[in-house]
């Protein structure tokens, strides 16, 4: 149930700068060599980003089209941004007139660690000029209505705060202001498939956007809009349908406490004012989803243990009938916060409501367990990690041990003991003890 856009497209759309800053140098009358074109691509990354960088070798040629291709290219950082290859395939008629015309550029294997991206925040394309700014060109230089006509890329890897190496192919066909024609972005080498597609509505900033993940859809549709006071606003209004949750956040490295195949709607808002980068946008984006999953399975949380032992329980399952909820994540410089709302479970005369909150993997959160017909209310807090989740009694939950041998404030020692055998008798934890005949009065002599 994660939104699937991430920061790694902005260094994506940094590396085009290796080549296109220098591709005036092939059309003069003297042409350089492939040491030139190297040294003159380092010097417009360092002036452009202020971070020095290295290219190992760049070749280009003028024929059959004009083709350039640099490779081995790392920046001077502590832990570097890497490319092992490059190549921009040009046409030859606009650059005859001064216009700079890409139809191809294609990127193989990009390393992107996180710490490293974050040198060049702010530094990135403004969404206000459509990444008009990435490159700067000599007077009468331009750029043609359409700078680049396809980007294509094939292991480009995102390396993220807990150093888990994610990687990514895709490619997107761009129309005039660099809007997106078409675009498909995929993780590699997962199966069942992760993928995002897009496709442009009769030239509008609008997308028919398809989603498949988890061996089931989050299909909708994305737009991009000016609002009244200037501000830039993406959005997206998806619909996921039987999304296997296990498997969608195993494609991306991570595990979940609940299994099953999730359905509901879901929506993404992003905005941000004309003047800063599109990272700014995608940081800002935020997500609500209300959601149901029928059946599911808590897979590190027994709620019969933390129920019937009056203590901290760790581990175990618990299955369920059905879990709804509304999830609403909103992206933060440190991570990304995920709030759960309105949370309710049903297990046969079972039933739970509750709240939590997740960050940095860690989980904080509420659940209140209705037993025998809902008369009893008994309140559990919710703790620990994603991997590690525990469960255990608030204070006020009990003014004894056991369920079963305590007196329930307001309710009694009869429906204490009968919560305590049908705990065992909803989770499957055994048949419930039979009763004791009531002992017969003794006799006097």
């Amino acid at each position: 149930m994660k939104h699937p856009a991430r920061p790694w497209l902005i260094g994506i759309a940094a590396v085009l700068v290796l080549g296109v800053g220098v591709l005036v140098l092939v059309v003069r009358a003297k042409l350089p060599t492939g040491a030139e074109v190297a040294a003159q691509v380092a010097t417009s990354f360092e002036k452009r980003f202020g971070v020095a960088l290295k290219v190992g070798g760049a070749h280009w040629s003028l024929l059959p089209a004009p083709v350039l291709v640099l490779t081995d290219i790392a920046t001077e950082q502590p832990r570097p941004i890497t490319l092992r290859r490059i190549a921009l395939q040009l046409r030859l008629a606009p650059l005859l007139h001064r216009v700079i015309a890409v139809d191809d550029v294609e990127i193989d294997s990009l390393v992107l660690p996180r710490t490293s991206v974050q040198a060049f925040r702010g530094k990135g394309p403004k969404p206000a000029e459509g990444g008009g700014d990435l490159v700067a060109l000599p007077t009468p230089w331009t750029l043609a209505p359409v700078p680049v006509e396809l980007l294509r890329w094939r292991d480009v890897v995102w390396i993220d705060r807990r150093d888990i190496a994610l990687a990514y192919d895709g490619e997107i066909a761009f129309d005039p202001e660099w809007r997106p024609r078409q675009a498909r972005i995929e993780r590699a080498g997962v199966s069942p498939p992760v993928r995002l597609r897009l496709d442009r509505e009769a030239g509008q900033d609008r997308w028919r956007t398809r989603i498949d993940a988890g061996g089931g859809t989050w299909n909708g549709v994305a737009r991009f809009e000016t609002l009244a006071d200037g501000k830039l606003r993406a959005s997206a209004e998806l619909d996921p349908h039987q999304i296997d949750i296990e498997s969608l956040v195993q494609a991306f490295g991570r595990s979940t406490p609940v299994a099953g195949k999730v359905s509901g709607h879901s929506t993404l808002e992003a905005q941000t004012d004309k003047a800063q980068d599109l990272g700014a946008l995608m940081r800002s984006l935020h997500t609500r989803t209300t959601f149901s999953v029928q059946p599911a399975t808590l897979t590190k949380l027994d709620i019969a243990k933390a129920v019937s032992t009056a203590g901290i329980s760790r581990g175990g399952r618990t299955a369920l009938d059905e879990l709804t909820g509304t999830l609403d994540t909103q992206s933060t410089d440190d991570g990304v916060v995920m709030q759960y709302s309105n949370l309710q479970a049903r297990s046969g005369v079972l039933s739970a409501s509750g709240k939590l909150r997740l960050f940095n993997r860690k989980i904080d959160g509420e659940v209140a367990v209705d037993l025998v017909d809902g008369v009893v209310g008994v309140p559990l807090k919710i703790g620990g990690t994603v991997s590690d989740p525990e469960l255990s009694l608030t204070g006020a939950a009990l003014t004894g041990a056991a369920i079963g041998s305590a007196v329930l404030p307001g309710v009694g020692t009869a429906i204490g003991a009968r919560v305590g055998q049908q705990v065992e008798k909803l989770f499957g934890g055994g048949k419930p003890a039979p009763a004791k005949p009531p002992a017969r009065p003794s006799r006097k002599p």
